[in-house]
């Protein structure tokens, strides 16, 4: 079993085959999905749709693109929901604003006290921001869990997410050639500490690149570290698995 622990099934781009993408990914042992929030309509649209497939989940936040547009009164109906496993994501992207890095370090802060206050994970998106976003991170070190999605830095930091505690995702970029740091990332570091993700509909794998990314390609991302590390894919799917289990509590879900 795959567990893919970032997509956004909650965007319009699955509105119209999720049904026959759910039955894909099942058939390509992807069985279990968190289903990431981000903004009021998507936070709403990912509980829904736990609600209605038992094999999904959800998460719940303020990404911080869409800082200064709702606060955390916005997200509070919905973390108690037994399947919110996890806040975000959130975090700090310095790719489409780069002139409101306080705003966006305040309301991130806020939604690390949340997830403290509520032990739950958190999903953090780092995007041209990791130090910037670890800086916030590293007071609540010890007593705060999460993943670092879609991890685009480098193997130093890397060590330093899991140093405190922090999972780090791997998508569909590790398949692709270029992706030299990521691929380094991902030889040596222990499978312990990587769980497997789409953020589906973006950065599809090889070879569907430039296509809607789908649950079903988490298996292409599972080859490709089993690759990487010189283990089997089984060893692969069963280890991230239980990360993911552990990490968002799925296992009596």
């Amino acid at each position: 079993m795959i567990i893919d622990t970032h997509i956004h099934l909650n965007m319009k781009d699955y509105n119209d085959d999720l049904d026959q993408l759910l039955e894909n990914a099942k058939l390509a042992g992807v069985e279990k999905m968190i289903v990431v929030g981000m903004d009021k309509y998507h936070n709403k649209k990912a509980v829904e749709l736990s609600k209605k497939y038992p094999n999904l989940y959800a998460s719940v936040g303020i990404h911080p693109v869409d800082v200064g547009k709702l606060t955390l009164d916005d997200v509070m109906p919905y973390v108690n929901h037994k399947k919110v496993v996890a806040i975000g994501e959130t975090g700090i992207d310095l790719y489409w604003n780069k002139d409101n890095l306080e705003l966006q370090q305040q309301e991130f802060i806020k939604q690390i006290e949340l997830a403290i206050k509520l032990d739950k994970p958190i999903i953090i998106h780092t995007r041209n921001s990791f130090n910037e976003a670890f800086e916030c991170v590293k007071p609540y070190i010890g007593r705060l869990r999460g993943v670092f999605h879609s991890f685009s830095s480098n193997l130093e930091d890397a060590k330093k997410c899991i140093d405190a505690g922090f999972y780090i995702g791997i998508g569909g970029v590790v398949t692709f050639k270029k992706a030299l740091e990521l691929q380094e990332i991902v030889t040596h570091i222990d499978l312990s500490h990587m769980l497997i993700e789409t953020d589906g509909p973006f950065l599809t794998p090889h070879p569907y690149r430039g296509k809607r990314n789908e649950p079903a390609y988490n298996k292409l991302i599972a080859e490709k570290i089993a690759e990487l590390k010189g283990v089997s894919f089984e060893e692969v799917c069963k280890i991230t698995t239980l990360n993911a289990t552990n990490l968002f509590g799925l296992e009596n879900l």
